[in-house]
């Protein structure tokens, strides 16, 4: 069994009646992310395609644009109580360091005296955006839109076997999923999906979607745009503050994605609907 599921034993109740039996649980395990071999933060997250969190983590982050950006990762020897390499470790090496994440500017808001503001958020995810989306031409139908999920369900492999793992599904102009990775973090999921287009070569991400399993947050709405992706789609509901910087970027925000429904909340004129009547 691979490090991203785990088994237990579990008693299953069905009716008046028991049983033990084993059971695949999502494997969650801490990842320490080193910028430089400085400590730059720890997520939870489900072992797998680690590099690609990262380097995806760090697109979302404002401190890399490019595959050019990101010298180098690697593994550093983090270790259990038998001295075995836990990999659980990266340490990201920019070949132009220096420059502060978005994440410390989130933290010096909320140190303010005013608080956290919305305003402000937005306008730091403005100064870090080298791919404006405003302007992208993708244009989509409700039956393209209706697809996704399904495409999506079918390559959650580990959500099979587990029913515990968010998913990311990244798609091209034509609906053909090009991506999908899953995690028990909806913004690691992201993560590994943006991380793995910017180390192929093909960010930034115009003309293509990205679905997510869950909601669509504020920060998951800021990694999409970082990316430069112009439509956001999600099979349950956006935040306010989504919306809000969906609105102000030009970036196609689509909640409650599911069966042959959804709600457009930010720049419908992408989806292409016939006028009723």
């Amino acid at each position: 069994m691979s490090r991203a599921t785990a088994r237990r034993r579990v008693v299953r109740l069905r009716g008046a009646e028991s049983s033990a039996r084993p059971d695949a649980l999502a494997a969650e395990e801490p990842l320490e992310i080193r910028l430089g071999g400085e400590a730059l933060t720890v997520t939870m997250r489900t072992p797998g395609h680690d590099f690609d969190l990262v380097a995806g983590f760090l697109v979302g982050e404002g401190l890399v644009h490019a595959t050019d950006d990101l010298a180098a990762l690697r593994y550093c020897a983090g270790t259990d109580e038998d001295g075995a390499n836990t990999y659980n470790v990266v340490d990201a090496t920019l070949r132009t360091p220096g420059v502060l994440p978005l994440s410390a500017h989130r933290n010096l808001l909320t140190t303010s005296a005013c608080g956290l503001c919305g305003r402000d958020t937005v306008e730091a995810v403005r100064t870090h955006l080298r791919r404006p989306v405003a302007d992208d031409p993708l244009r989509v139908t409700p039956e393209l839109l209706y697809g996704l999920p399904d495409e999506l369900r079918a390559a959650q492999r580990t959500f099979d076997s587990t029913g515990g793992l968010h998913a990311a599904g990244l798609f091209d102009a034509g609906g053909r999923l090009l991506c999908a990775r899953e995690d028990v973090g909806r913004h690691n999921a992201v993560d590994k999906v943006v991380g793995w287009a910017l180390r192929e070569g093909r960010l930034p991400l115009a003309g293509h979607l990205l679905l997510v399993s869950g909601r669509a947050s504020f920060e998951l709405t800021q990694k999409a745009a970082l990316a430069g992706l112009p439509l956001l789609a999600a099979v349950s509901a956006p935040s306010s503050l989504a919306a809000d910087l969906a609105e102000e970027l030009g970036l196609t925000l689509v909640g409650f994605l599911r069966g042959r429904s959804a709600n457009v909340y930010t720049r419908p004129d992408r989806v292409a609907v016939a006028p009723a009547g």
